[in-house]
């Protein structure tokens, strides 16, 4: 089976770091404030859409900005990598070992994806992975598309387990099943909307789950 994680909120804990770094840059730019709500509701987008989804009205300029102040102090909170979700690795792990194919399909760039995955020795844990700048962002579903066309995957045979509507709504254009975290960015009943196979309160909680799809399409 082909299994699609998102990254921010789903295996990494990182919403905090991600909130203080983007009301960091709209202080410097002298931007309206931005609450933790608010920045909580874009993580899972591509950094570009992220931005003016938070300010619609901003130009070009400002644009380019807010993004590189953003990554500028991103990067330094992330030289201490964010942590794991409890039973994230131990659950990739045994995954990996029953011959799944693990991808990643995130709203970060592929430098910083390929930054954080080398400070955490996870340069070739994944088989594959897709970030928004060398694709379409979520949740336009191109990047699930890409990942089942590159594994020659039919949609029935992968699950895509997010944290955001973002993540949910891509997998369900995809015509992919989805498998919602309770624990992430967006609230349960935001999630429910998209129809999930389930919700996980517990990471660990994916082992059953694969078991269970795989035992329905034997």
């Amino acid at each position: 089976m082909l299994l699609i994680f998102d990254w921010d909120g789903t295996l990494i804990n990182s919403a905090d770091k991600i909130t203080g770094c983007m009301q960091q840059a709209a202080r410097d730019l002298g931007l309206p404030d931005l609450s933790a709500k608010s920045v909580r509701q874009i993580i899972g987008l591509g950094l570009p859409e992220a931005i003016l989804t938070l300010f619609p009205d901003i130009d070009a300029e400002v644009q380019v900005q807010f993004r590189d102040l953003y990554a500028k102090y991103f990067v330094e909170a992330d030289q201490t990598p964010c942590p794991f979700f409890p039973g994230v690795m131990d659950t990739l792990e045994t995954l990996r070992s029953h011959d799944h194919q693990l991808a990643v399909a995130t709203g970060k760039s592929r430098r910083g994806l390929n930054r954080v995955l080398k400070n955490l020795e996870l340069d070739a844990f994944f088989h594959s992975s897709r970030c928004a700048d060398e694709t379409a962002s979520k949740p336009h579903p191109k990047m699930l598309l890409e990942l089942l066309g590159e594994f020659d995957c039919q949609p029935e045979q992968a699950l895509m387990v997010g944290d955001t509507s973002y993540d949910l709504e891509m997998a369900q254009a995809a015509n992919v099943a989805s498998v919602a975290v309770s624990y992430g960015a967006h609230a349960t009943e935001n999630l429910a909307q998209y129809s999930p196979l389930r919700f996980l309160d517990e990471f660990v909680e994916m082992l059953d789950i694969v078991a269970e799809q795989q035992a329905q399409s034997a």
